[in-house]
């Protein structure tokens, strides 16, 4: 069993799609697949169920996927102390499933970057920015929480959120015809659920309040199959491949957007970290997110409020 094998494990069970965390992973879906194999020949007990539909972690997977993340935490915790004895120590970067391009590139003009391993959804690790376990995070994070946590962003990248529905209509639809779906698993998928609730409100789409995670994979396109009306995607889905019976429609009057931000402790004091703030977003605009006709939730640190810079103090 190696540390790299468990690494997989863990961005499968996060992915519950094969060529997705092989995407992730930049490994070859065969490669991927045979570590898992291997991993479960060395456990002795099968970590997933897979057909040519679905994944999913069987009860020793999911009884085992904590104990990997804490040990791939401990791991990271060690590379970052070697470093930080040898008088290098980098700037620690995690992320949700997205990254904007040349990340690293330009991030290492200025400071040695360490990625981390683990892509956890965006709520934790804006609270692992927060108590130190990370010094900076690519997520969605809300104005609330960079207050309460006392944390700054700037926005790296935006989303301009789609509809999939059945059939062979592939045109436009208006936000208030569509459908959001919000899962009973906050510990999941409390971003996306504050993002659609706000979405719902401000648009009238109709809210299907589910249980199954079928917010992306499988689940969903059955969800849609399920509904009478498109239903819009979430960001974790944007580059996902759809079945031959669905379509993409993209969401009108107004266009919803999803924006991707930098964030980091107001109070940080290493300069070789804002060295990396300013390096990941020099130049960047808004991404399209306030052109006319756009939307973003009124709890996205990004919407414009007169007074208020994009790291949330006064100008």
């Amino acid at each position: 069993m190696e540390l790299r094998q468990l690494q997989y494990f863990a961005t499968v069970a996060e992915e519950l799609n094969f060529r997705r965390a092989a995407e992730r992973l930049l490994i070859a879906g065969p490669s991927l697949s045979q570590q898992i194999k291997a991993l479960e020949r060395d456990l002795g007990v099968q970590l997933f169920d897979r057909d040519r539909r679905s994944v999913a972690l069987t009860p020793a997977g999911a009884a085992l996927l904590p104990h990997v993340r804490a040990l791939l935490e401990q791991a990271n915790d060690l590379r970052h102390e070697v470093a930080r004895r040898a008088g290098s120590e980098p700037v620690r970067l995690g992320y949700t499933q997205w990254q904007p391009p040349g990340l690293a590139a330009r991030a290492a003009t200025v400071a040695r970057l360490l990625i981390d391993t683990w892509a956890g959804p965006s709520h934790v690790q804006v609270a692992r920015v927060a108590d130190g376990s990370l010094d900076l995070a690519v997520c969605w994070v809300s104005a609330g929480d960079l207050e309460e946590k006392d944390l700054n962003a700037r926005i790296i990248g935006a989303d301009r959120l789609y509809a999939v529905s059945r059939g062979a209509d592939t045109g436009d639809v208006r936000a208030g015809e569509t459908c959001v779906l919000i899962d009973d698993d906050a510990t999941s998928w409390s971003t996306w659920n504050a993002y659609a609730e706000q979405l719902a409100r401000a648009t009238g789409a109709r809210v299907v309040r589910i249980r199954d995670g079928g917010i992306t994979g499988p689940a969903f396109f059955d969800h849609v199959r399920s509904l009478r009306c498109p239903v819009i995607n979430s960001p974790k889905g944007q580059a996902t491949q759809l079945p031959q019976d669905l379509v993409r429609r993209a969401v009108a009057d107004p266009e919803p957007y999803w924006s991707w931000s930098l964030v980091w402790r107001r109070a940080e004091p290493r300069s070789a970290v804002l060295a990396v703030v300013d390096a990941l977003t020099a130049g960047a605009g808004d991404f399209g997110i306030h052109q006319a006709g756009t939307w973003i939730p009124d709890i996205d640190p990004h919407k414009l409020v007169a007074g208020e810079s994009r790291e949330g103090s006064p100008r």
